[in-house]
């Protein structure tokens, strides 16, 4: 049988932890280096307004990103830090749940993802931009 977006995202909740906005939101707040991704596509990114100070990578550009073979200029340099603190988002939590497993499997040590999304975030009242 083929996978579909579901069964994927479901796969990838049962290797990677989720956490709730609040959670996402104290985590912020007590380490501040913490990296935040939102991996919508670019033209849908900011739909539901951002996480201030998250970054846009696409979900199909993030393996491209934090992969340290690739050559310099096509990797962000803020990926580079395996065991730098990672939280992915989007808009409603399934492709940030699938980025954040992808990651896991890349080797990053501290990666959850924003259960809910930005929508959740922006539901607790919490700021976007």
């Amino acid at each position: 049988m083929a996978l579909t977006f579901g069964k994927l995202v479901e796969e990838a909740k049962s290797n990677v932890s989720g956490i709730s906005s609040v959670e996402a939101k104290k985590k912020l707040e007590d380490n501040p280096n913490t990296y935040i991704i939102d991996v919508q596509d670019a033209v849908d990114a900011g739909a539901c307004g951002l996480i201030p100070s998250s970054v846009n990578i696409s979900l199909g550009m993030l393996p491209i990103r934090a992969d340290l073979e690739l050559p310099e200029e096509l990797r962000d340099p803020e990926l580079a830090d395996r065991n730098r603190s990672i939280l992915v988002t989007c808009g409603l939590g399934g492709q940030a749940c699938l980025g954040a497993y992808l990651l896991k499997q890349m080797g990053f040590t501290d990666v959850a993802y924003i259960e809910g999304g930005t929508t959740a975030w922006k539901q607790e009242g919490f700021e976007t931009v």
